[in-house]
């Protein structure tokens, strides 16, 4: 029993709780009244979330890989300097961090559905408007809409999760991490050859994906809907109790150790990512492999996350402490840094296929988001926390291992960096993934 029921045990027949404890209890029954499994939700609302869910994902990459498959042709036809360039290819990570720390905000004033169908406009808008832009400077605004989009719903789909979908946290978690590395892969694999078969321009290659980022809009407008009706039946609830709903601001994250851990370990595996996406088909094209086979070994480690983005969380839902998956995702990756250094050719498929398992890091940190934190609240700051400062960590990373390349003319020295960012990165996953929550460390009650 709660503190809460015995007290009520305890009173007296026919007396009445103090006024501040009525007013507190009157606050709970609200609050329950509005978390989705306390209120009759309607029939079709859990189909089309999981479908929102899964369309919102395969989204949230596109904008980024495709124009990385056309970004010479880009560059060319708007005449970018290579100054505005390499500031473009920078500008995904800032993006996601600087608008992903205005989704708590912007949850609690809207609620997290309502923001999440705002976010995929935003992507959709973005890839419309970009391939008709004639400068940089639009192409790089439009460009920032559609980030700015996939921010705010990268921090949410954690935060719809948990709320809607609160016993089977690691099974969604794995279903929308699937779809992303889908969308991922499809967008690099896909747009060359789609834009050949339409023609040829870049500005019709990049355009595509504006269609697939407008029918993911369409599920989450009756779940925005829906998710208001609740809202205003809860504050109608609270009404008539006599007291008001106060929005849940959710722990103080950065007096949490764990919220720390998470965050860290969420840059160093984005650096990771980032680095293999961007400097991979190089290394192996120095070592002597083909163009047209490195491209392919490259498409071998990002398809690896499609597979293990699914197993990955439903394991780590059903585990109490999930460092242990932590250590194991990075000693794959040590193994494919260390096999790079001496046999980069010999081994080429080995270590991309490595190199894949590794970068399965991202579905288990997004994991770990919606198990580390008690609430809906709780997992919107610690989502918003971890993945706003997560990416700014990672920001340097490419850049850093690009200067390194240049100056030493070779790739010991920088995969030797590389090798040596995933010690760290284990250390922190052991950290992040023990069996407690952001509230019991920022001494919040249930």
């Amino acid at each position: 029993m709660s503190d809460e029921e015995l007290q009520t045990l305890d009173r007296p027949a026919g007396s009445h709780p103090p006024p501040r404890q009525a007013a507190r209890e009157a606050v709970d029954r609200a609050a329950a009244a509005a978390t989705p499994h306390a209120t009759a939700q309607p029939t079709w609302l859990g189909p089309v979330l999981i479908v929102g869910i899964v369309l919102a994902a395969l989204n949230l990459r596109p904008a980024i890989t495709s124009l990385g498959a056309l970004f010479e042709e880009t560059r060319t036809g708007l005449g970018m300097s290579g100054t505005v360039a390499g500031l473009i290819t920078s500008v995904p990570a800032l993006c996601f961090a600087v608008f992903g720390v205005t989704a708590p905000r912007l949850s609690r004033r809207f609620g997290p559905a309502a923001v999440v169908c705002a976010g995929m406009a935003a992507v959709a808008t973005g890839l419309l408007i970009r391939p008709f832009t004639s400068g940089a400077a639009g192409f790089l605004a439009a460009s920032a809409l559609s980030l700015a989009g996939i921010a705010l719903t990268n921090v949410l789909l954690p935060v719809i999760v948990k709320r809607y979908f609160p016993d089977r946290v690691g099974t969604m978690t794995g279903l929308y991490s699937m779809a992303l590395a889908a969308g991922t892969s499809l967008a690099a694999a896909a747009t060359v050859p789609l834009t050949g078969a339409l023609g040829g321009s870049w500005r019709t290659g990049l355009l595509i994906w504006a269609v697939l980022a407008l029918v993911a809009v369409l599920p989450w407008l009756p779940i925005a809907r829906a998710s208001r009706r609740a809202e205003r039946a809860a504050t109608a609830a609270a009404s008539g109790a006599g007291t008001a709903v106060r929005a849940d601001a959710g722990p103080r994250v950065v007096r949490s150790r764990t919220a720390w851990a998470l965050a860290c370990y969420f840059g160093l595996q984005a650096t990771g990512a980032y680095i293999t996406m961007g400097w991979l088909p190089q290394i192996f094209r120095d070592a002597g492999v083909s163009a047209s086979t490195a491209g392919v070994l490259l498409a071998v480690t990002m398809v690896m996350g499609v597979p293990l983005a699914f197993v990955i969380p439903g394991l780590a839902a059903r585990m109490k402490n999930q460092g242990v998956i932590a250590a194991v995702l990075g000693v794959f990756g040590l193994t494919g840094y260390l096999g790079l250094y001496f046999a980069p050719a010999a081994g080429a498929w080995a270590w991309a296929l490595l190199l894949g398992i590794s970068n399965c890091a991202f579905p288990l940190v997004i994991t770990l988001i919606g198990l580390r934190a008690k609430s809906p609240a709780g997992v919107v700051k610690l989502s918003a926390f971890a993945q706003s400062t997560g990416y700014l960590i990672s920001i340097p990373g490419p850049l850093l291992i690009g200067a390194l390349y240049q100056h030493s003319g070779g790739w010991d020295l920088p995969l030797a960096l590389m090798a040596g960012l995933l010690v760290p990165q284990i250390a922190l996953g052991i950290l992040a993934g023990r069996d407690r929550t952001i509230e019991d460390e920022c001494g919040m009650r249930d």
